[in-house]
């Protein structure tokens, strides 16, 4: 018996290139980075060597950046929703 497939599986199958659409999108959202990396990488070479050291430490604070977001994001869904405390007053 084929046991039933699971949204991780689904992004696996995504993430390895299989079930795309023919607009080369993945069915699942999976971003494709690769355009990103292919920028990053021209202003690498586009940058002159006295300013190399300034940019990897931005590429690093980027990162960093993107990295406390993410943990933000996380801690935020591990966190109970609030429901506010609601007091009955008398009306007299």
């Amino acid at each position: 018996m084929d046991e039933p497939r699971t949204e991780w599986d689904d992004f696996l199958r995504d993430a390895a290139g299989e079930g795309r659409r023919q607009g080369g999108g993945s069915a699942r959202g999976v971003p494709d980075l690769s355009p990103l990396i292919a920028i990053v990488e021209a202003l690498r070479r586009a940058i002159p060597q006295e300013l190399q050291e300034q940019f990897n430490a931005l590429q690093r604070e980027l990162l960093l950046t993107l990295r406390a977001l993410i943990d933000w994001y996380l801690d935020r869904l591990d966190k109970p929703e609030l429901t506010p405390q609601v007091e009955d007053i008398p009306i007299e």
